[in-house]
């Protein structure tokens, strides 16, 4: 599955940060059953390659399975190999931009300013992460997709809640990153899939 396919059911990337290997698959049977299609598991989490081998040979062929927080080049290569296709960065980085879409992989680099992003384009990035959103505000990006180019897809991440859901979408937002809002280190699978259900639900118009 494409990320172009996965948000196009569900406009979100849910953010497994924490995440343990053991419970890797039922955390994401949770949010498959939910109606999310697209999961990251952050390099900053306990065995993260295990936890995202595990996730994509399971679910690799129904939701994108990968990264967030990559942040080097070795980074994405170890994803690569583990099976995972999305790679998600908190920052902008020529090198790792360039070697995900070597290794057709999705890039989602991180971005704050109009440089940032057409850097990112210029890379041929053409999913962007507006990082830490929250920060800048729906505002920000509603000027900055006045010269973005149509074809290309903006998540906004960080701080991000489903109260403002609308509000970034007005703005241009293509879709959103979603951690605590959907898992916490230790809660139950049936705790995911009730959050899940919960962000569903107010993404319907």
């Amino acid at each position: 599955m494409t990320l172009d396919e996965a948000l196009a059911q569900c406009p979100v990337i849910a953010i497994l940060r924490g995440v343990q290997p053991d419970e890797i698959i039922d955390h994401a049977q949770a949010l498959f059953d939910a109606g999310i299609r697209a999961v990251e598991v952050p390099l900053n989490s306990p065995h993260p390659l295990t936890s995202i081998a595990r996730l994509a040979a399971t679910f690799g062929d129904r939701m994108i399975c990968g990264a967030g927080t990559v942040l080097t080049v070795l980074d994405v290569e170890d994803v690569h190999r583990a099976g995972g296709t999305l790679i998600v960065s908190p920052n902008t980085r020529a090198e790792v931009i360039t070697r995900t879409l070597q290794l057709e992989l999705t890039a989602a680099p991180g971005f704050a300013t109009a440089s940032e992003a057409f850097q990112c384009l210029s890379l041929g990035a053409r999913h962007l992460k507006l990082f830490p959103a929250s920060t800048y505000g729906s505002g920000h990006l509603k000027q900055l997709a006045a010269v973005l180019p149509s074809n290309v897809k903006v998540l906004a991440v960080g701080g991000i809640t489903p109260s403002d859901f609308n509000e970034w979408r007005k703005a241009g937002a293509a879709g959103f990153g979603l951690g605590s809002e959907l898992y916490r280190p230790g809660q139950s699978p049936l705790r995911t899939h009730q959050a899940a259900i919960a962000v569903f639900e107010a993404l319907k118009p």
